[in-house]
């Protein structure tokens, strides 16, 4: 198969994968996924440019929006959708934009990536405006959809990026403001873009929103504290954290969280400073959302 695009090249290390009995299959693909975390960290500098990128947009009242289709556009609403739950985060700031819309989370629409007009409705359906960050997903780099909502979000005064799994062309790089392309090589089953692209997909995402989670303030040494608590195990984990980091007893944590409106790190700084609600808050916002500025490390 003749295809300059990386993620579309046979695999050499695979082409007998179909003689292979069950553990020749989990070895081989497991040595071909072996070299995935070397093909992200290879991406350092560009994935910490876009972590810089995404806090400045937030601080500036900006929001971050992945575009995808396919797998990539699941794993941008699937990294979407896990930060509410786990930062406390309005689902607006983070949101995941999928050719052919939220049913293709669940069953394929071929063709929904071919039209780049679809791509640039979807930007302008969302709301897209000046002053947020819009990251492309497209392993291959070359999705027209994606290709269409990164025009059309640069039309707006959007920041953009693009990432992707193939060597980026220079004009590739000249139009956003970062570029990260992990080479993870071809596929174990030539073009099956859900395996190792895939993966290194989910590894930049994670990197990226958990970075500038951290940078907001909503990490108080690797305690995720910026939680509400919405059922039972998010409140036995504001407990806990409590418990530990106040050193009081189960029955004051509960008291404290509850005086705190459900939210760990108001309560962490009510009982660290013994202020109420109100004084806690505003303390957080003047330090930026960073309470390791107010109550020192998390030991």
């Amino acid at each position: 198969m003749r295809d300059s695009r990386l993620t579309e090249q046979r695999n050499p290390a695979t082409a007998s994968i179909d003689r292979l009995d069950p553990l020749g299959i989990v070895d081989t693909i497991q040595a071909q996924d072996a070299g995935i975390v070397d093909a992200v960290r290879a991406e350092r500098a560009s994935i910490a440019s876009a972590i810089e990128l995404v806090e400045a947009t937030v601080r500036e009242g900006g929001r971050l929006f992945y575009v995808g289709a396919g797998t990539s556009g699941r794993l941008g609403v699937l990294d979407a959708a896990e930060m509410p739950p786990t930062y406390g985060t309005d689902p607006a700031l983070v949101q995941g934009i999928i050719a052919g819309g939220y049913d293709a989370l669940v069953r394929a629409k071929e063709g929904a990536e071919d039209h780049p007009e679809d791509g640039a409705a979807a930007v302008d359906e969302r709301g897209v405006r000046k002053g947020d960050f819009v990251l492309g997903i497209a392993t291959s780099g070359t999705t027209p959809y994606v290709h269409g909502a990164l025009a059309r979000a640069r039309e707006i005064g959007a920041r953009t990026g693009f990432l992707l799994c193939t060597p980026p062309s220079d004009e590739l790089r000249a139009a956003h403001d970062v570029v990260i392309a992990p080479l993870v090589g071809p596929e174990v089953v030539t073009g099956s873009t859900r395996m190792k692209a895939g993966t290194a997909t989910k590894l930049v995402l994670n990197t990226i929103t958990t970075g500038v989670m951290i940078r907001l303030g909503k990490v108080w040494g690797n305690l995720m504290v910026d939680l509400q608590v919405t059922c039972a195990k998010l409140q036995d984990r504001g407990e806990r954290i409590l418990m530990e980091m106040l050193g009081v007893e189960r029955d004051a944590a509960t008291a404290l969280l509850a005086a705190g409106g459900g939210s760990v790190k108001r309560a962490l700084v009510m009982g660290s400073l013994d202020v109420g609600a109100g004084e806690a808050d505003r303390r957080i916002a003047e330090a930026g959302g960073r309470i390791g500025d107010l109550i020192g490390e998390a030991g």
